[in-house]
């Protein structure tokens, strides 16, 4: 058993930004050089999250959408109150969505659906400088 570790990091801009990061797991699988096992895709930070999603820009609208009408940004939150940084919303959002996935690795592939995508989404109100971290564990 094999564990390789990798990370990237890159800018966001201020509320859902969702950025397509299917290319970087892609490059830190081939330098893994591992054919068989599990991935696991994690951003840290309580206001980043990452899903899947057809990385379309009429499906990203609606997800950003769904977010606001889930988790509107201008209700109160004690978190505002006590901190006033005006991100309580990003908070939740993140904890409803996660800050990582796994996926299986067979054959040196990840088999994502014909349209489907990873994405990791900062939802502070502000730009942030994101990182990912991907562990690949496996043969």
């Amino acid at each position: 058993m094999v564990v390789y570790s990798d990370e990237f990091s890159f800018e966001t801009a201020k509320g859902t930004d969702i950025i397509d990061i299917t290319s970087q797991i892609l490059e830190s699988v081939e330098s893994s050089s591992i054919k068989n096992g599990i991935i696991c895709v994690f951003s840290p930070g309580s206001t980043s999250a990452v899903t899947t999603i057809e990385y379309e820009l009429g499906l990203v609208h609606d997800l950003e959408n769904a977010l606001e009408r889930i988790v509107p940004e201008f209700l109160e939150y004690r978190h505002n109150e006590r901190w006033n940084d005006g991100n309580g919303h990003s908070h939740i959002r993140a904890s409803l969505i996660g800050q990582s996935i796994s996926l299986p690795l067979i054959d040196g592939k990840i088999p994502l659906g014909t349209w489907q995508q990873v994405i990791c989404l900062n939802l502070d109100n502000r730009p942030r400088t994101r990182k990912v971290i991907v562990q690949i564990v496996g043969d």
